[in-house]
């Protein structure tokens, strides 16, 4: 068996076709990447011609002036077959010495551990025990079972099936407090649409809010822009915003309350011309429903009003930056505005994205990250709880490792990386 280079052509279908197919292992997100100063690496490991393990591993340089190489959610072998990820192991570390590289890190796209929907680990379940075994006997510095999000990729992910059911079903799936707010704003004409590169500013923007929200910092409009023209083509990229339609909202609303005011008119002319007998207590009790439901109503309009004097006739609220590849719709960044978080927008955008996934075919919709505490006094508890709210169930990843090529320059790296790191966090919070 031999390690070469494989064409772009070769590698996209041995990539596509592979059990573990996943969008960081393509060639599209490797010339993204080049965009910020990562050199992509296609390559395979070939017997008698036929690709039997491969990976995409992105180099660049460190501090220290020699390279790290990264293959995201790679590589793409069958880890469980000792002596496969022997010879792949042996053949790519020399690949890598011979390219001045330090090592090589990779956070595999298998499951570690099969796990319910409440994060317990599945009874004679599905998992991947031997691979880390290989791993670990191969030398392969595991980060740990991390249960937080330190990791370069998430450990933890919450992913729903799509597969042969109807959106009828994908609604029933869900909980009933998601079910009850999807309803309530279609009929509040909350809808989704999705943009193109002309409109990706209002996503940033929305990026922008939530990053200054909760603490990160958003990349620039520039980077959506590459990301877009990068994976556009190969339809790799959506880009879906949710906005509230006011004016459709406000004529709804105020068609309701024409409504009501009738039927209470009406009661109250059958009561006082004593057209109909009632019930003075059962009549007085229904005048007064009928009256707060339109106090209500008016409330809502007069505030729906003022959102329109103030943004127009449709207002966005948030939206969702979504990648279908493969086996897969992976819902990469999303946002809102904390403004209009109350109308619980989210549930309606995500429920689009499930929908999208089974329309196209797609077994799975991806949510990502989430963690591995499930107990409520986690701070981002909250995370995993809203995601669970579409039924689905969380998926525990093998985790990060790192293969050493050259174990004292390794070690200064991670020297230099932590100094550089923290300098880089207060760069970032005196920006802020």
């Amino acid at each position: 068996m031999e390690l070469v280079k494989l064409t772009e052509k070769e590698f996209k279908k041995f990539a596509l076709n592979h059990p573990q197919a996943n969008f960081y292992q393509t060639v599209e997100w490797g010339h993204l990447k080049e965009t910020n100063n990562w050199c992509i690496h296609l390559l395979g490991l070939k017997n008698k011609n036929k690709i039997v393990a491969g990976c995409m591993l992105l180099s660049k340089t460190t501090p220290i002036k020699r390279k790290m190489f990264y293959s995201p959610r790679g590589f793409l072998i069958d880890y469980n077959d000792y002596d496969l990820l022997k010879e792949f192991t042996k053949q790519i570390k020399d690949y890598v010495k011979k390219e001045k590289g330090i090592f090589i890190k990779i956070d595999p796209n298998i499951i570690y551990q099969e796990r319910d929907i409440d994060g317990n680990i599945v009874e004679n379940g599905e998992n991947n025990y031997k691979a880390y075994e290989n791993l670990i006997k191969l030398k392969y510095k595991h980060f740990g079972f991390n249960l937080m999000q330190e990791t370069l990729q998430p450990r933890w992910i919450y992913v729903i099936p799509t597969k042969g059911i109807s959106d009828e079903e994908i609604l029933a799936n869900m909980d009933q407090v998601a079910r009850k707010v999807i309803r309530r704003n279609e009929k509040n004409h909350i809808k989704c649409r999705e943009i193109g590169y002309d409109e990706l500013e209002e996503f940033k923007n929305i990026m922008q809010h939530t990053g200054d929200r909760r603490g990160f910092i958003d990349r620039p409009l520039s980077y959506y822009q590459n990301m877009y023209n990068n994976l556009s083509n190969s339809n790799m990229i959506k880009v879906m915003l949710v906005e509230l339609h006011v004016k459709e909202s406000i004529e709804t609303m105020s068609k309701e309350k024409e409504e009501i005011e009738k039927d209470r008119a009406e009661r109250q002319r059958l009561h006082d011309e004593k057209i109909v007998n009632m019930k003075e207590d059962k009549y007085n009790k229904k005048i007064e429903e009928l009256t707060n439901s339109i106090e209500k109503i008016t409330k809502k309009i007069e505030e729906m009003t003022k959102i329109q004097e103030e943004n127009g006739d449709v207002l966005v609220l948030g939206g969702v930056l979504f990648i279908p590849y493969g086996k897969e719709v992976l819902a990469l960044l999303g946002g809102s505005y904390k403004e209009y978080m109350n109308f619980e927008s989210a549930y309606n955008i995500y429920y689009e994205l499930i929908k999208y996934a089974n329309h196209h075919g797609y077994e799975r919709c991806n949510l990502y990250g989430i963690t591995g505490d499930f107990k409520e006094s986690n701070p981002l508890y909250n995370l995993y709880a809203f995601k669970r709210k579409f039924s689905g169930n969380v998926e525990e990843l093998i985790g990060e490792f790192d293969l050493v090529i050259n174990k004292p320059l390794y070690l200064a790296y991670k020297v230099a990386f932590g100094l550089y790191h923290g300098a880089k966090t207060i760069k970032n919070k005196i920006k802020r």
